[in-house]
């Protein structure tokens, strides 16, 4: 554990001398609603990037990339049915306030098709990797031109084939050509999600399992967002709950949230808008976000057979003159990972005190479909630059020196990359 602070305290350091903490975040959540939303929000299609040209002398020939699912309905039916099951008891009982028999109501109209298909992609997710699919060929053409080889791997889930098939759609509309192999199985899951491979497959790397030596996120809830205050709204007692929570992973109120961030990726209209204030809201969201950061500190090295599969197939495509991709579909939790890993524009960075976390890491950039690219660029003389790519806007390495603009060489990038590994070796289970 010494050495895993010590390692982020380091990253801390550096990511101070380049003035990248966003001081302004809480702004930046009260001007756009749509960022409370964090991973259970849709990917902003109007806010893809203009990409910058290509150092001199140097093209674009071979791309890694990973992918989130597009827009889905809630992946747990726990969504759901804890809801509507406090909901009838508190109907029963007679708790609800005017404004929660308002609520409940609207709600049991509701819930029904999201919960028949929980966990299924939307219409709205397959049409945000078609655009990226699309946006992809339409930056990088020379790369995809003529029959190109492209190798797609897909986690089990249906949400994941089908944007894996949406994102290959919108990259052949550029190039019909091409000659994309896609791939759906268990033992591509020790790739696409490590964690959640078959357990026969399934590896543990040191740091993973280590506690993080900071505020509990339920601990940062209680403290930071008198959830009292929003039960009050919806009930006139709702002492009645933790007796329903008792056998759950899941808490009621976890659930309402990831419900009023989420419901916005299948329907339009804001049903659920109004229960939240927008402080109540700005103060949800950080805790939501302060989760997800916290369960990474050290889950993020869980990925490091990803990582190691991306610079693998990264170098063994370098001098394969047909091959233009690999494409990989997965899940947030796992691109969480790999960028927190990484410290993609320092979202890795783990600060002194739990406030200071917003600063550092917005869930929101693990939106429904987020995406990460890798692109590759070589000169005559064989030297290898890359860049990053997240959510089709150029990215930072803060660990990395740049050769010029947010391009890094190759080289650079193994001899970081191969002391994490070194550093976090596989535990025999």
């Amino acid at each position: 554990m010494k050495r895993l602070m010590t390692l982020w305290a380091g990253i801390l350091l550096s990511c101070l001398v380049l003035s990248a903490q966003q001081y302004d975040v809480l702004d930046k959540v009260k001007a756009d609603v749509r960022k409370s939303y964090g991973m259970e929000g849709p990917h902003r299609l109007d806010e893809f990037g203009t990409l910058s040209k290509a150092p001199a002398g140097y093209k674009p020939f071979y791309i890694s990339h990973y992918g989130r699912h597009g827009s889905r309905y809630a992946w747990n039916s726990k969504t759901y049915t804890l809801i509507r099951d406090v909901f009838k008891k508190a109907g029963k009982k007679g708790l609800l306030t005017p404004y929660g028999q308002e609520f409940a109501a609207k709600y049991m109209d509701f819930y029904q098709e999201p919960y028949i298909n929980t966990g299924d992609l939307v219409p709205l997710g397959y049409d945000q990797h078609l655009a990226i699919g699309t946006f992809v060929y339409e930056q990088f053409p020379q790369v995809f031109k003529g029959r190109k080889k492209v190798d797609a791997l897909s986690s089990t889930g249906q949400r994941c084939i089908v944007s894996m098939g949406a994102f290959v759609t919108g990259l052949m509309s550029g190039n019909p050509k091409l000659m994309v192999r896609m791939q759906s199985d268990h033992m591509g899951m020790g790739i696409i999600a490590p964690p959640s491979a078959p357990r026969a497959i399934r590896k543990t790397f040191k740091g993973q399992k280590d506690t993080p030596e900071m505020e509990t996120p339920e601990s940062f809830f209680q403290r930071t967002c008198n959830p009292q205050e929003v039960l009050d709204k919806l009930f006139t007692d709702s002492s009645f709950i933790a007796d329903m929570e008792k056998d759950e992973e899941e808490t009621f109120l976890d659930q309402l949230f990831e419900l009023l961030c989420g419901y916005h990726n299948y329907v339009k209209e804001p049903l659920f808008d109004d229960l939240l204030t927008d402080d109540q809201r700005l103060k949800f969201w950080e805790a939501a976000s302060y989760y997800s950061f916290y369960s990474d500190i050290t889950a993020r090295y869980g990925v490091i057979p990803l990582l190691q599969d991306m610079i693998d197939k990264s170098e063994a495509s370098f001098d394969d003159t047909n091959r233009a991709a690999h494409l990989r579909f997965g899940h947030d939790y796992i691109l969480e990972g790999l960028v927190t890993l990484l410290n993609v524009n320092n979202l890795g960075t783990i600060p002194a005190k739990p406030e200071e976390a917003k600063y550092w890491f917005q869930n929101y950039n693990i939106p429904m479909a987020a995406t990460i690219l890798f692109v590759f660029y070589k000169n005559k003389s064989g030297d290898i630059l890359f860049k990053v790519v997240l959510n089709e806007n150029e990215a930072t390495l803060p660990e990395l020196t740049p050769v010029t603009g947010n391009y890094y060489r190759w080289s650079d990038f193994r001899a970081w990359t191969d002391q994490i590994i070194k550093d976090h070796p596989q535990i025999e289970n």
